[in-house]
């Protein structure tokens, strides 16, 4: 018994130590945040937070996965933060599936999806696009299965009674698709979101949706694992106060777009905007 006692307590102390360590950890200068690789604004944020963080001595590790994938870890209480979450429509659903996350901050106010074509496509709403099925190919050009926009066109595709056939890849296969297509003139609808560079870079438009299908107004927001605004309030803090308006959500997705580099891009972004950084770390 005696033996018993003395084997015990030092794996009991290993316990302790290793359950003291992920502790620190949580509360450590190591900050995980979550990215949905392809997503243009997402990537952006994720990079531009990582810039500023990084120079107050915090050290960002982001995680690349899915929108499911990223929500299940923040529940579980492995990753920080995301800052990639839609509301009320788009990631409503998800969000309810991971009761364990916590909003701390709304980085844009204007988002919107969408079906989208090109400006010279006489085309204005999703209810015209049975009309015009042969010129369409009866194809609808999507990103990523399992996504909310993705979830979203398969419901108007049924609503709207429409001929077509969502084609699901990548996001960047679908902006390829589209950019090939208006080098052609040719007619094409994609799914489609702002804040996105391709708005910048190409003549679309959004059709119509009478239905609502899409929902209307969205807000990107961030959330976090339910501890972090805990473990580190002071940036729970500086996430509730970052918020891109319309110029400045344009101008860093346009950079980044033109970019090779994101990470030195994000941090040339922040030296240039470093009055509005100052603000969102409370520094003015």
């Amino acid at each position: 018994m005696k033996q018993f006692k003395y084997m015990f307590l030092p794996a009991l102390m290993l316990i302790f130590t290793a359950l003291s360590s992920c502790e620190n950890i949580k509360n450590s200068k190591y900050i995980t945040i979550g990215m949905v690789d392809g997503w243009a604004e997402d990537v952006a944020m994720t990079h531009v937070a990582k810039a500023i963080l990084d120079k107050q001595g915090y050290h960002v590790i982001i995680q690349k996965a899915s929108t499911d994938m990223i929500m299940a870890s923040m529940n579980n209480e492995d990753t920080d933060l995301f800052m990639g979450v839609w509301l009320p429509y788009t990631h409503a659903k998800k969000l309810a599936k991971f009761p364990g996350l916590t909003h701390i901050g709304t980085n844009y106010n204007n988002g919107r999806i969408g079906l989208v074509v090109p400006e010279y496509v006489p085309v204005n709403s999703i209810e015209e696009l049975n009309q015009h099925q042969e010129q369409f190919s009866h194809r609808i050009i999507g990103i990523e299965k399992g996504a909310g926009l993705t979830t979203g066109t398969d419901k108007a595709i049924i609503d709207y009674k429409l001929d077509y056939q969502q084609i699901n890849s990548s996001t960047i296969a679908m902006i390829t698709e589209l950019q090939n297509a208006i080098q052609r003139k040719q007619w094409i609808v994609v799914t489609g979101w702002q804040p996105h560079w391709m708005f910048g870079k190409m003549k679309l438009k959004f059709l119509d949706d009478p239905k609502k299908i899409f929902g209307e107004a969205e807000q990107i927001k961030t959330y976090s694992r339910k501890s972090f605004v805990k473990d580190h309030p002071e940036l729970a803090r500086f996430f509730s106060r970052l918020h891109f308006d319309d110029e400045n959500m344009s101008d860093l997705l346009m950079k980044m777009e033109q970019s090779k580099n994101k990470e030195a891009t994000a941090k040339q972004w922040v030296e240039d905007h470093s009055e509005l950084v100052n603000l969102w770390l409370d520094k003015n």
